[in-house]
């Protein structure tokens, strides 16, 4: 007699739903070790089963093969019955499966410290209790509506869009549901996108005076150089040089991090004056080492925090002279728009933000009214121009 091969073809860990309790499985005729055998293929306690029936053989044909098979299923079907969990609910999916599944082969850290708080608040607080296979389109639709009607802004409620589809795109991969009911549900229209706001040249001019040097130098950086706060406070002195600076670490909240995406690890141009401004720091830094923060707490062995440094020292400066809602987003945001206005390639500014173009385009460059009117002059003389031009006899 053969001996059983079991887990011949290997399958996730994740469960396979238990409407597979009367399954038929599969029986195929394979060749090994020189001899023909019939293997019964079937699904228990998660795992992808094999089971040797016998040789084939005149003696053991297809048809007794088959009513093998069926008593082997008979008795694993059974005791999959007998076992059979109570429906799973979304709240435990959420943290039994799909929540481990995204913090290890998903997720950033700083992905994880948001996305994790943003689905146990709105989506575990709504769904928790409920079972995975109960969700309709309908619903979930109507629960949207009603965080948009309550206020919450665009990006929170589009995000809960993106992770209703994604957490119950996993539970159908797994088998527990047969269809994503989250597949074509939208954001509301009510939930309306706040004003991308942008700093005008004169606001520059403005914010940067009334900074003191240590801000008003972040406040360049992210200004004129485009960088993100968190590539701003994790940059060490050895990546620093005469003309740019290599970013290969962001800080956020506290945790040490590699940057956003593959693009953000890159090298950045740094204009004269933020070289002056960066010289003239290092010489009254402390600690100017390599592996030094360029901006670093007061224990010097660990970076600045942007969110206490924006709060005692930097937002308040803005507010006194009008500009308190001149946030890091703002800044980076201007850095886009302005570079484009004073007729710089905007692959260089993308190149140089970490991100492609048309994220560039669409996310951070702001066309101002002036540019606006100056096109539609431009269009209009043009087209006067060619109005009145006298046709060309023949």
């Amino acid at each position: 007699m053969l001996s059983q091969c079991d887990s011949v073809l290997q399958a996730p860990e994740r469960a396979i739903s238990m409407r597979k309790r009367h399954q038929k499985g599969s029986l195929q005729l394979r060749k090994i070790g020189g001899h023909k055998v019939w293997l019964l293929f079937y699904y228990e306690n998660g795992r992808r089963r094999c089971k040797t029936i016998g040789a084939a053989s005149k003696q053991f044909t297809k048809s007794q093969a088959e009513k093998a098979a069926q008593d082997i299923l008979t008795v694993v079907n059974g005791r999959i019955a007998q076992t059979q969990e109570q429906p799973l609910t979304f709240g435990q999916f959420v943290s039994d499966v799909y929540l481990p599944f995204c913090k290890q082969y998903r997720w950033k850290k700083s992905t994880t410290m948001t996305s994790e708080g943003r689905i146990n608040s709105h989506l575990v607080a709504a769904f928790g209790s409920r079972e995975l296979q109960s969700l309709r389109r309908q619903e979930l639709q109507e629960f949207l509506e009603s965080k948009a009607a309550i206020g919450l802004s665009f990006s929170i409620v589009d995000h809960l869009r993106w992770d209703l589809r994604s957490i119950l795109e996993l539970a159908a991969e797994d088998g527990h549901i047969e269809r994503n009911p989250a597949c074509s549900i939208s954001t509301p229209r009510r939930a309306v996108a706040g004003e991308k706001k942008v700093m005008t040249r004169e606001n520059v001019a403005t914010a940067i005076r009334a900074l003191e040097f240590r801000e008003a130098l972040i406040g360049k950086l992210a200004i004129f150089c485009g960088m993100r706060p968190g590539e701003i406070f994790g940059l060490k002195w050895g990546q620093v040089a005469n003309d740019h600076a290599v970013i290969r670490q962001r800080v956020y909240r506290g945790l040490v991090d590699t940057p956003k995406t593959k693009r953000s690890v890159r090298k950045i141009g740094l204009p004269p004056g933020v070289v002056t401004d960066l010289a003239s720091w290092r010489t009254v830094s402390r600690d100017t080492g390599v592996d030094a923060w360029v901006f670093p707490s007061e224990r010097s062995t660990t970076p600045l925090s942007r969110d206490n440094l924006w709060r005692r020292n930097i937002q308040p400066k803005l507010a006194e002279v009008g500009l308190g809602w001149a946030s890091f987003q703002v800044m980076r945001r201007t850095y886009s728009s302005l570079s484009r206005e004073a007729g710089a390639d905007r692959k260089v500014v993308a190149d140089q933000m970490g991100h492609g173009i048309g994220v560039n385009l669409d996310e951070y460059t702001i066309t101002s009214l002036d540019q606006l009117t100056a096109a539609t002059v431009k269009l209009e003389a043009y087209l006067l121009e060619t109005a009145e031009r006298p046709k060309e006899v023949l």
